[in-house]
């Protein structure tokens, strides 16, 4: 078979290779929990997405046709994203932290078939239905709000056979996976088979993962974290996921303390990918102490940078987490850091997987000399082609085959790559260049301080200086004294004078994009520190 006419259906060959194997232990649905997870093998989750398939296809979904979804983490989603594979149809993963306002263009640009939503949304889809593009007809995950409303629950009454298949090749679209929206409306990176495949080749192939890996899936699915991290790879390798409704600290250390049971026998988690304030607030926990993490063979964390507290209360058990790094456009999976040198260099990401290229780039993109700063670009077959209808914004990011990631990085003389900021937050002051993710890591080391962020704000004098925001640590003693006096003192034993920052605001709280990273233009119309 030609590659324009190849075909790529995971499922029903990780079925056929491994029907028997546990491929989702789900802890989504009401009635479950870590100690009674509906299981499902390969076979069994095969058997599921064809009844999926069929429904869409009795729906008229075709070849390159949009299937939107606007959900929790549930086995539905899963279904939908294979089913979708099997018919050549795109998923469209929409960002349940949005509001009607953001989602409307998103689903308008899109000209989905099908919006599929789940229940605990009825109020956002309530808000949306006015604006939706007419002959949008919307689909009931749960039960239906109105007589009217599909349901995917019907699909049960279908057979579970697979459908004959049209043949596609591997550019084929396969998901429209929307960017954090830090300048803007989120973009809609386009995942192909190909993209998706070749994540999966590089993480199984570099990071090690095998067929008796079983994962904590609790990353939003609307998310590339959720999706292609280790979900993904995983069912490539044939191995499980524990699927979750969403980041339970409860949950997570009940999943983490004892081998969950399966049809093959029970398994302990393996593999945890999590956001740093994931990480923070197991350490909070009194738990932290005694979960057996050392079992686990990979912790990783992504998604923002990681202060270094959070490397620091790993380490100290011993267990050797580190940070990873991507992007929705571009795996995300691109960098492993072997187990022995994750303490020699601290907060970096390592080395590119088997299948990956980078370059930290000058100004002229030419490659910068060891240690020096510059953009970090990104080559590969897991690389986007571009952005869903938006040819202005691909061909500012996707240029010669390389995608500009707009994120600052340096490589050491061996090669092994430290992220060090976005190019849009670096700071000029006076000449000297201040990373703020340096700063922010410095400044969560302090005890009174949860979370930190730092933006640039305008100075006569230097140009731009540096502005900080913190939120105290609830319960900590060292915040009752705390003051911006007390935190540059101590970020001036560990930083240059230049990259202290000239004020600090106290917040509540930091505001987030709705990707649930830090929304540094929301902090940039705040009021300044008094």
């Amino acid at each position: 078979m030609s590659a324009a006419a190849w075909t790529s259906d995971w499922l029903a060959r990780r079925a056929r290779l491994s029907p028997s194997a546990p491929a989702i232990l789900d802890v989504s649905a009401p009635g479950t929990s870590p100690a009674e997870p509906r299981a499902l093998s390969y076979a069994a989750l095969e058997a599921e997405t064809n009844q999926v398939a069929r429904w869409l296809r009795v729906q008229g979904v075709e070849r390159g046709d949009r299937v939107a979804i606007l959900a929790k983490n549930r086995l539905e989603y899963l279904e939908l994203l294979f089913a979708c594979a099997k018919l050549g149809a795109v998923l469209q993963a929409l960002n349940w932290r949005l509001t009607p306002a953001e989602l409307g263009p998103l689903i308008a640009a899109a000209e989905p078939a099908l919006l599929c939503w789940d229940q605990t949304f009825a109020e956002l889809v309530d808000a949306l239905r006015p604006s939706l593009p007419s002959g949008l007809r919307t689909v009931a995950l749960d039960d239906a709000s109105t007589q009217t409303e599909l349901r995917l629950a019907s699909c049960r009454a279908l057979g579970s056979e697979p459908l004959e298949r049209e043949a596609f090749g591997p550019d084929q679209p396969w998901v429209l996976c929307y960017t954090g929206g830090t300048t803007g409306l989120p973009k809609a990176a386009v995942l192909t088979h190909a993209t998706v495949t070749w994540n999966a080749v590089n993480t199984v192939a570099s990071w090690g993962l095998d067929a008796g890996d079983l994962a904590v899936l609790n990353a939003p699915m609307f998310h590339t974290g959720g999706l292609n991290v280790f979900t993904t790879p995983l069912i490539h390798a044939g191995g499980c996921s524990v699927l979750c409704r969403a980041f339970d600290l409860d949950e997570l250390y009940a999943l983490l303390a004892a081998p969950l049971p399966t049809p093959t026998g029970p398994r302990g988690v393996s593999c945890f990918f999590g956001v740093p304030a994931m990480f923070q607030a197991m350490q909070a926990d009194p738990r932290w102490a005694e979960a057996p993490l050392e079992r686990l063979k990979l912790i990783i964390s992504g998604g923002a940078p990681c202060p270094a507290p959070v490397f620091e209360g790993f380490w100290a058990r011993g267990i050797d987490f580190k940070t990873g790094y991507g992007l929705t456009e571009a795996g995300p999976n691109n960098f492993w850091l072997p187990p022995e040198r994750v303490r020699e260099k601290p907060g970096a990401v390592g080395w590119p997987l088997m299948h990956v290229d980078v370059r930290v780039a000058d100004e002229t993109g030419e490659p910068c000399p060891a240690d020096g700063v510059g953009e970090l670009w990104i080559r590969g077959p897991h690389v986007s082609p571009g952005y869903y209808a938006n040819p202005e914004a691909t061909a500012a990011s996707f240029v010669d085959g390389w995608l500009r990631t707009g994120d600052l990085a340096v490589a050491d003389a061996e090669g092994c790559v430290t992220i060090v900021g976005r190019s849009k937050d670096m700071i000029i002051s006076g000449g000297e260049n201040i990373y703020p993710a340096q700063i922010e890591s410095a400044m969560s080391s302090h005890p009174a301080v949860a979370e930190a962020a730092l933006i640039g704000v305008p100075d006569e004098r230097w140009g731009e200086v540096g502005r900080a925001f913190v939120v105290l640590a609830a319960d900590e003693p060292s915040a009752e004294g705390f003051s911006a006096e007390v935190l540059l003192a101590f970020l001036g034993e560990r930083l240059a004078r230049y990259k202290l920052p000239k004020s600090v605001v106290v917040l509540d709280a930091l505001p987030r994009t709705g990707a649930g990273k830090i929304d540094k233009r929301a902090l940039a119309q705040l009021e300044p520190a008094s």
